[in-house]
């Protein structure tokens, strides 16, 4: 038996209203430009609208103009996906509530997630949304992903309840030394303003 390797992922595709509701949201509050339209191939009923979050994969909406918008919470049980996180520059999270407030829409306030900054608000059909911001930005040729993890092993390491910038900024030092060389023999911490 052997794995399947995935490389990240292509897209994802929601259950939308219909098709002006979800150019609105997408492209009108998320700032996703609307790239592509044609027939859901397996629903003649419904269109399939391709957004671009910006990242290079896509965000795909089946809409069907007899559906209409419904704000109550979508199910979040067992199976069913609790949020879309999406990834902002920290100049606009620090705009997102301000922004979320002029439309009326009703918000958690910025989450301190001690790795990343987050804030959550229902789309118009009760999707649960992350915006959420890192704090950190990883050296050049090191993933956001390599950070945590080594950040994550010194948490675990120094027995600390949840990753803090400390773990972060540390992690960003062992995984430079790591895979950058130097000439120096003793590559620790030092003081030269004695």
């Amino acid at each position: 038996m052997r794995k399947i390797q995935t490389q990240g992922v292509h897209h994802i595709t929601l259950v939308g209203a219909d098709r002006q509701t979800s150019i609105d949201f997408w492209e009108g509050v998320l700032g996703m430009p609307f790239i592509f339209e044609q027939p859901n191939l397996d629903n003649a009923d419904e269109s399939h609208l391709y957004f671009d979050p910006g990242d290079g994969r896509l965000i795909t909406i089946f809409t069907n103009e007899t559906r209409k918008p419904d704000a109550a919470a979508v199910p979040q049980d067992p199976g069913c996906v609790h949020h879309l996180a999406l990834n902002v520059s920290q100049a606009t999270f620090r705009q997102i509530a301000e922004r979320l407030d002029e439309r009326g829409v009703s918000h958690s306030g910025p989450k301190d997630r001690g790795f990343m900054d987050s804030i959550y608000f229902r789309d118009p059909l009760g999707f649960l949304i992350e915006l959420a911001s890192y704090r950190f930005e990883p050296p050049a040729g090191i993933s956001h992903g390599e950070v945590m993890l080594e950040a994550h092993k010194i948490r675990v390491a120094r027995g600390d309840y949840n990753i803090q910038e400390v773990h972060l900024a540390d992690a960003m030092i062992s995984l430079t030394e790591g895979s950058r060389g130097s000439l120096s023999e003793d590559r620790s911490a030092k003081n030269p303003f004695r």
